[in-house]
């Protein structure tokens, strides 16, 4: 039964990849602008007056040079949105835009907004990975002492990942294939939510989709991650992941409007979908990739929900083992899952990359005529969202 309190999803709508590099399509973007077409594309297309909105909850990773301060506030502002407009930027690493639709879910749920718009930015390009923090020693030596030689790299957790679960080569590139194919085969359901940027209207797909590539090339690729230092801390390892299975580095930016029940019929609005339920949690910070895992049993749980009962699942692409894994420990089969191509294909512009997932997912649901969707992505430092969704 519908609630007056139900946290709805009114609209979603996402930017296209650009490469996250120089000469990238948004290379040229100001991340704030960027940001602030989503949000300007929500509020036009839904005739929101941006008075409405009670507050708009942001994701972004790499928080310094033009990302940082607060660049959700800035945004707000970059959009034209009245200065009584509140903004924050949230930090869950990869889920941070995700983290930010639970915010705003909570919020209205809890009675405290009516009217929230969680969304996410990243330019790679603009701000490089951990320009944030340089040389600096971030963990600390209660870390490093509790966690001797420091948290891994990502691609280092792939790698063990992949020696782990048992997985090949082959494997893992084949998956890394059907992601392209599946985003190009996908490009016509893309297209309801899929905004041109003002200041790159030509992008109008995703740059970082590859249709032409094959098994072959994908084949002839080299690990990435391998140096002799981690050869010998890690002998397990066959070195397998490479730029080709793992997800590019990417520019982008999305955004989901929530309202409440109550406020979107108010305003005549028809919700696409509403949160169903919604979970968080930490896992081993050294194999800090699988926390999907457990994240989606909890959520399963908290909806009283078994895995059958999900007609379509999202588990963010960081790397092709990260959902291979999953779908050997939950047991589901490829067919419904990432079903429009994932991040190798589709980008991964880190902060606003679970506010595109649940972009995907809405649009996927509604292709195929599903009622539930289920999206987890795996996070550095050992955490993972997941979040189900419900078709209206």
């Amino acid at each position: 039964m519908e609630s007056a309190r139900d946290a709805v999803i009114v609209d979603v709508v996402r930017t296209p990849a650009g490469k996250g590099r120089a000469g990238g399509a948004l290379s040229h973007v100001h991340p704030v602008d960027l940001l602030a077409d989503v949000l300007t594309h929500l509020a036009e297309r839904n005739h929101l007056d941006p008075h409405l909105v009670d507050d708009v909850i942001g994701g972004c990773v790499t928080k310094s040079g033009e990302q940082g301060v607060n660049i959700t506030r800035t945004a707000v502002l970059a959009a034209g949105f009245p200065t009584s407009v509140p903004a924050t930027t949230v930090d869950r690493q990869c889920g941070s835009s995700q983290q930010a639709v639970h915010f705003a879910a909570h919020a209205i749920q809890a009675g405290a907004a009516d009217t929230v718009i969680a969304c996410g930015v990243e330019s790679m390009s603009r701000a490089p990975m951990r320009s944030d923090v340089g040389d600096a020693d971030h963990l600390g030596p209660r870390v490093t002492e509790r966690f001797p030689g420091g948290l891994i790299p990502q691609g280092l957790s792939a790698e063990l990942i992949c020696a782990r679960w048992g997985l090949a080569r082959e494997e893992i590139d084949a998956y890394s294939l059907a992601s392209h194919q599946r985003a190009h085969a996908a490009r016509p359901a893309f297209e309801r939510d899929l905004i041109r940027v003002s200041d790159a209207p030509d992008l109008a797909v995703d740059e970082t989709v590859r249709p032409a590539t094959d098994q072959a090339q994908l084949a002839s690729l080299r690990p990435s991650f391998r140096t002799d230092e981690a050869a010998a801390r890690f002998p397990e390892i066959d070195w397998k992941v490479t730029a080709g299975n793992s997800s590019p580095l990417t520019d982008g930016a999305a955004g989901v409007l929530l309202m409440s029940a109550e406020r979107a019929r108010a305003l005549g609005l028809r919700p696409r979908a509403r949160i169903h339920a919604t979970a968080v949690l930490g896992d081993d910070p050294m194999l800090m990739l699988m926390g999907v895992v457990p994240a989606t049993r909890r959520v399963l749980d908290a909806a009283r929900m078994t895995t059958a009962a999900i007609d379509l699942f999202e588990v963010n692409e960081a790397f092709a083992c990260v959902p291979m894994a999953w779908m050997r420990d939950l047991k589901v089969e490829h067919d419904r899952l990432n079903v429009h191509g994932g991040a190798i294909a589709l980008g991964h512009p880190l902060g606003a990359s679970g506010a595109r997932v649940m972009t995907t997912l809405v649009g996927a649901l509604e292709e195929r005529g599903g009622r539930y969707g289920l999206q987890t992505m795996c996070e550095y430092g050992g955490m993972a969202n997941a979040t189900i969704i419900e078709l209206l």
